[in-house]
């Protein structure tokens, strides 16, 4: 009430703001430190030229989404939240200090259903494309807006096609810089499954796509839900052409079947990553000349070894 009263003083807005977070270690005061979101938000949105007040304020949000998330409470914020989040990142689209935190922000905002087609509402895809550009080198921010558009791009509802398709070689260019660090590979794989299983990936896009996407599963075989979702990511981009089932089969780099085989001898205890691999596999043999192929690497082998270690899926 004593923020609402007085929006246009600043200091009664930080005041505010710096008290409310007073209460962030106090569990007994969570549920209504749920209910302040849209205050601080707003405070924010207001006073969008004061830094230390954007900062405080996303500090403050960030720690509340994190109880919420330890506590499985899932946080829809309206879309009139998700403009004033936009309005933030807008103004301080410089400061990459406070851009990391507020993208990390963002991330834990898009794991609701609702809050990421607000924000898609709103239209921050493009600005989060411009943040990636701009910060590459950034891991934490690579990671956290490759997490916000996947979380965007695996809607049905997603919109603005030419949005989407336009996020393809930014999000190939932050695998590509950051292909050594599984963390950020695994969330560009993610992405670049989103937008391929969406049709975004244009045909001129395919092959080397397929290429950077063989490349993280090298580099990264460790990680479970990389492979999975580097499969899928595949997969999607086999159904859309055989040009990318043929460069899985010619990669410069070695035989994308053997990296299957490798993949799956080495995560043969997860069904997640079967699956994907089977679906990859399933999608390949439509074509005949790949059929041949795979056929004649004894492909039929490595498919009994799942069906046995996997009889009741």
């Amino acid at each position: 009430d004593f923020m609402q009263a007085s929006w246009d003083i600043e200091e009664v807005q930080a005041k505010g703001i710096q008290h409310l977070a007073s209460f962030v270690k106090d569990k007994s005061a969570f549920p209504c430190l749920l209910k302040c979101t849209e205050v601080i938000t707003c405070a924010m949105k207001t006073h969008i030229d004061s830094l230390d007040l954007q900062v405080e304020g996303c500090t403050l949000l960030l720690e509340i989404f994190s109880q919420a998330l330890e506590q499985g409470v899932m946080m829809a914020l309206d879309e009139c939240v998700a403009s004033c989040l936009l309005h933030t990142v807008r103004k301080h689209s410089d400061n990459e200090e406070f851009l990391s935190s507020l993208c990390t922000l963002l991330m834990m905002v898009s794991a609701s259903e609702v809050a990421a087609e607000n924000l898609r509402k709103v239209g921050i895809i493009p600005d989060l494309l411009s943040i990636l550009r701009r910060f590459l080198h950034n891991d934490k921010i690579c990671f956290s807006c490759c997490a916000v558009l996947w979380s965007l791009a695996v809607s049905e509802n997603n919109g603005d096609q030419a949005v989407l398709e336009s996020a393809v070689p930014v999000t190939s260019a932050v695998l590509q810089e950051h292909l050594e660090n599984g963390v950020v590979a695994e969330s560009a794989c993610s992405a670049l499954w989103a937008l391929s299983l969406q049709g975004c990936v244009t045909d001129s896009d395919c092959e080397p796509t397929v290429a950077l996407l063989l490349d993280a599963l090298r580099r990264n075989p460790e990680r479970a839900v990389l492979v999975k979702n580097g499969c899928l990511a595949l997969a999607s981009l086999v159904r859309l052409s055989e040009t990318a089932a043929l460069a899985i089969l010619l990669d410069s780099k070695g035989s994308g079947i053997d990296l299957i085989k490798d993949e799956y001898h080495l995560h043969f205890h997860e069904p997640g990553v079967a699956e994907a691999l089977c679906q990859l596999m399933n999608e390949m043999v439509q074509y005949d000349e790949v059929m041949l192929d795979m056929r004649s690497q004894k492909m039929e082998k490595l498919l009994s070894e799942i069906k046995l270690q996997f009889p009741f899926s």
